[in-house]
């Protein structure tokens, strides 16, 4: 089991900042990839941005140059910068954990409880 502790959400007008972070407890795998996902109203929810253990990086076309995802392997905890935040950008954000190298496929996945994020214009 993975228990997934998410933080950061919050209220910010557009062209604002935000820093998301995830720490995971539990059984940790050696290899494994954390990300973010997010879910609007009424829609599906989509990859924000996800990262392994070993580094490798995948963003939403949509975040590409305002979100970064970095992670501290020592602590299990991935964060999530976002800036220059636009009211599209709202929605709840969850954090997700899988075992191995990304989550296609993965033995085992968990997700946060989610955060609300929202960004008045």
């Amino acid at each position: 089991q993975v228990q997934l502790v998410e933080s950061g959400g919050g209220l910010v007008q557009a062209g604002g900042s935000l820093r998301l972070s995830c720490a995971a407890s539990g059984s940790i795998s050696r290899i494994n990839t954390m990300g973010w996902y997010r879910q609007a109203p009424g829609k599906q929810r989509d990859l924000v941005a996800r990262q392994s253990s070993s580094g490798s990086t995948t963003y939403a076309d949509s975040v590409k140059g305002r979100f970064t995802i970095s992670r501290d392997n020592a602590k299990n905890t991935v964060y999530l910068q976002m800036s220059s935040l636009k009211p599209e950008d709202t929605a709840v954000y969850s954090c997700r954990y899988c075992s191995g190298y990304g989550c296609l496929g993965a033995q085992y996945t968990y997700w946060g409880q989610g955060t609300q994020v929202t960004v008045s214009s």
